[in-house]
């Protein structure tokens, strides 16, 4: 079902849905158009485009996946990042446990393209979605779904709404406990999340399998603050444990980890003691698969431990100088259509005119409109309208999301591959 799902993705027609593609490709269905390798810069793509690194996107996957297995955890990487599932693909056989999303939709897409393992990181309260749910799990007994929750009305609405849909196989649920006051969702207190496991444990359609949060919403988030949540967390899984709230499983999760603090995650998950049943230590780190050039490559843990290897930004936005109105100033047809800006602007990083690609020195992006990037320049900056000018980009999950079908190109600008999202 998966490959076969996959392979339709290549029966797509190419058309003017795809921005970037040749417009000489129409009608060419994706695989026809891959087949082809043709070249970026000179085959016919359109600017602005934005391109996938072939051979960083693949150093990425073996890099996390050599780091999940050195320090012992299952990994679910965070689809949300991506929601493209070749790529959930490529990182379940890089050794991914499963796929992690966050809102009803995007499990759907999973499931629509064979992905047997989800990890919802959000409370699903929703009736309708509830009801779909019940049915995948109880139409495939292999699906295994786990999402939070963090609160007794949540068990309350999802019980009412699963014992509706008579589902007959219960839902895994487990209570996440919150980084802190100010942080985003989660229990605030230990005898919150006890409440709420209790009201678990009342519940005729929902089963506890185990304790997760997300430490990257930590207030004023530090080594020390991030592990000491962390070590709550833990201390949660033991004291539940010991109360018996885990009777019954053949494992216990115990999850966390966004893409900033994962090394704090694995060295705290180290020291899980033994419980009843096998931990499942489960990381959930989801932007390293095409890295960035701003907030994560800042935040990456492997910047505080360079000896476990490094992550590589695979993204590169292709935009087109469309005008050169004084000395000081350019404007490229690229914008907020086109380029992630929530987190940071996006870096000039080379100039291609000719053939020939050369550092961007002295230029800089200064803001974007809807269609164009206002580039400042300096008297260093060597740029002409009809220049193109690669972009770095910084946050990966909202720069997937302008895009339906991206170009893989390896180095030399061969398109090897397109991967199709849903966003």
């Amino acid at each position: 079902m998966v490959l076969d799902a996959l392979a339709r993705l290549t029966e797509e027609r190419v058309g003017h849905r795809f921005k970037g593609l040749p417009p000489d490709a129409e009608g060419l269905t994706v695989g026809e158009l891959a087949a082809q390798r043709r070249n970026l810069f000179t085959d016919g793509f359109t600017t602005p485009v934005l391109a996938l690194s072939a051979e960083r996107l693949e150093h990425n996957l073996r890099l996390m996946e050599t780091y999940a297995a050195r320090h012992g955890l299952a990994f679910a990487p965070h689809g949300k990042t991506s929601m493209a599932p070749q790529l959930f693909q490529r990182q379940i056989e890089h050794g991914a446990w499963g796929i992690t999303l966050a809102v009803p939709h995007q499990v759907r897409v999973a499931r629509a393209f064979g992905v047997r393992r989800v990890f919802l990181a959000n409370e699903l309260v929703d009736a309708a979605a509830l009801k779909w749910i019940a049915r995948e799990l109880d139409a495939d007994p292999g699906f295994r779904f786990v999402c939070y929750v963090d609160s007794v009305r949540g068990v309350e609405l999802m019980d009412a709404a699963l014992s509706e849909a008579g589902a007959s196989r219960p839902v895994d649920v487990v209570v996440e406990l919150g980084a802190g006051e100010g942080a985003r969702t989660g229990v605030r207190t230990e005898d919150g999340c006890a409440a709420v496991a209790d009201a678990v444990a009342g519940a005729r359609r929902l089963r506890l399998a185990g304790v997760a949060g997300y430490e990257g919403e930590v207030p004023q988030a530090d080594p020390g603050r991030v592990r000491a949540w962390l070590r709550r967390l833990v201390a949660l899984a033991v004291d539940f444990d010991k109360a018996g709230r885990f009777a019954g499983l053949d494992e216990i999760m115990v999850s966390a980890g966004g893409s900033a603090w994962f090394d704090a995650v694995a060295d705290v998950f180290a020291g899980l003691p033994e419980l009843s049943a096998p931990v499942l230590k489960l990381l959930r780190s989801g932007a390293y698969v095409s890295h960035d050039d701003g907030h994560y490559r800042e935040l990456t843990p492997f910047n505080r431990v360079p000896e476990e290897g490094a992550l590589e930004p695979a993204f590169r936005l292709w935009t087109q100088v469309v005008s050169r109105p004084s000395d000081g100033q350019a404007f490229a047809n690229a914008g907020k259509r086109d380029a992630a800006y929530d987190l940071d602007l996006p870096f000039a990083q080379v100039v291609r005119r000719d053939g020939s690609e050369r550092p961007a020195t002295g230029i800089s992006v200064t803001g974007l409109s809807d269609q164009h990037a206002w580039l400042r320049t300096t008297g260093e900056a060597d740029l002409e309208v009809g220049d193109w000018v690669g972009l770095g980009l910084s946050h990966p999950c909202t720069s997937f999301d302008k895009w339906g079908l991206i170009p893989v190109a390896e180095a030399d600008g061969t398109v090897v591959d397109y991967i199709r999202t849903f966003f």
